[in-house]
């Protein structure tokens, strides 16, 4: 009874890993700008007439990177970069133009400066005293 549970658990497991093995296959011969019309039909008649061999074989022509897969790889670099590129001076100079336009009050751009620095690791203390210069010490 026992055995029988588990030798149909594995099988459950087996078929699932298969279906989702045809899925991902399927969907990539889809999404592959490098492959034209015809090769892709040909492509999907294969998995379908021999689906594990047909998965595997896919599996091991296919290309490891192909062009497509730089370019979205380069996008996704200049996407980080640019995401990255904004510094905390960049977004407090932001603020004192948006307060100097009065879009803001002053009591909005002191919470939102405080908020700012305490996001980039500052404490407030240093914040409000950044403005005032500091006797030296003897």
């Amino acid at each position: 009874m026992l055995g029988d549970f588990l030798i149909t658990v594995v099988w459950l497991f087996f078929w699932t890993m298969a279906l989702m093995i045809f899925i991902s296959v399927f969907s990539d011969i889809f999404r592959r700008a490098d492959l034209s019309g015809g090769m892709k039909a040909v492509w999907i008649i294969v998995i379908f007439v021999l689906p594990f061999l047909g998965c595997l074989i896919y599996m091991i022509a296919r290309p490891k990177m192909t062009a497509q897969d730089v370019q979205n790889i380069a996008r996704a670099d200049a996407a980080a970069k640019a995401v990255a590129g904004v510094s905390t001076a960049d977004e407090l100079t932001k603020l004192t133009q948006l307060r100097d336009a009065s879009v803001i009050s002053a009591e909005q751009y002191e919470a939102l400066k405080g908020k700012l620095l305490a996001d980039a690791g500052a404490p407030a203390s240093a914040a409000a005293g950044a403005s005032t210069p500091a006797a030296p010490a003897s």
